[in-house]
Order: structure tokens, then sequence, then C-alpha cells
């Protein structure tokens, strides 16, 4: 809960970073508990909404066609479908120690958590634009996850947002160029 990780450290207005998946849960928060705080926010290569086709137009085709593979209860064919979407993130092939301790605790997260995750049907579309901290919006140039159209969409209703489009990195930017 990120409302009582901010009480219980005693966190200074600190800045709410969220990669894919995690601008969902900073905007939760925000939506809950309001801005005041926090000292901004940073999305990077980041979702906002979830279960229609405007957020289906985002994800690549790629990633798409693994999804339902994430909800499996064969362990062959979850693990095919959580290393392909792992190789998918990196601009460049992450060793193979880094890769198989990825892909071991994404495999500790049961199929049915990873499906309600992703069957979760809201938009934000109402909340970006209220926002007021300041607000980083990074992208991987090479993402094969998430389409670069995001970044407009999110811009469009945060216009005080800052963008990053780093060049050499994919869906896991923080990775590819640290």
């Amino acid at each position: 809960d990120v409302s009582a990780a901010i009480q219980t450290l005693r966190l200074d207005r600190p800045i709410l970073c969220g990669w894919s998946y995690g601008p969902i849960v900073i905007l939760d928060y925000v939506r809950h508990y309001g801005e005041d705080r926090i000292g901004g926010l940073s999305f990077v290569d980041a979702i906002t909404k979830l279960g229609s086709d405007d957020a289906m137009s985002v994800l690549t085709p790629e990633f798409l066609g693994l999804v339902s593979g994430f909800f499996a209860a064969d362990v062959v064919e979850s693990v095919r479908s959580l290393e392909s979407l792992l190789r998918m993130c990196f601009a460049r092939e992450p060793s193979a120690e880094d890769l198989y301790l990825m892909l071991g605790y994404n495999l500790s997260v049961p199929p049915h958590v990873r499906q309600a995750l992703l069957s979760r049907s809201f938009t934000n579309d109402d909340l970006l634009p209220k926002i007021r901290k300041p607000v980083l919006i990074t992208h991987g140039a090479m993402d094969a996850v998430v389409k670069p159209a995001v970044v407009d969409q999110h811009l469009a209703a945060m216009r005080h947002a800052q963008v990053q489009v780093m060049a050499n990195a994919g869906h896991a930017a923080f990775w590819d160029d640290a």
C-alpha cells in the first residue's frame, strides 16, 4: 500500500515512480489520497487504463498475443509466455542469469493473480488532467510492449509533463540505459 509506505517511512513528498503497470497503482493512490503528500510522479513505459479498446490500442500485437499464456495453469505455456514477455522488454538481451532470475520471480506470481491484475477495467482519463504535481514521462524508443503513441496520450492529458524518450532502450528503459 503506497499510503502506508509513505506514512510508515515518514516520507517527505516522495516522487512516485511506476513502470509499465505501476502507474496504475500510483493513480489509484492519487485518486484515493490526492497529491498533497507527494512531490511528483514518474511514469516509465506506462499504461494508465485497462479493459477498453482505447487501452488496448497502446499495446503491441506481440504483447497481446502472449496475454492468454500469462493466465495459463499449464506450467510450460506460462513459462513460454512470460519468458517471451521478458525478452520483449529489453533492447539488448540480458544475461542468462538475469533473465532466469526475472523469470523466476515472475513465475512466483500465480496465474490467477496475473489474470486479476490484467482483468481490471477502468480509465484514468478523468484524473490525469487534474494532476498538478510535476510529472516525468519516460519511454524507451524501442519498447516492444507499449507503443510510443501512449506518450502523446499522456502528454495531452498532462500538458505540464516533461517527456524523455530514451533512444536505445526498450520497455525496461531503466535496465537498458540506467
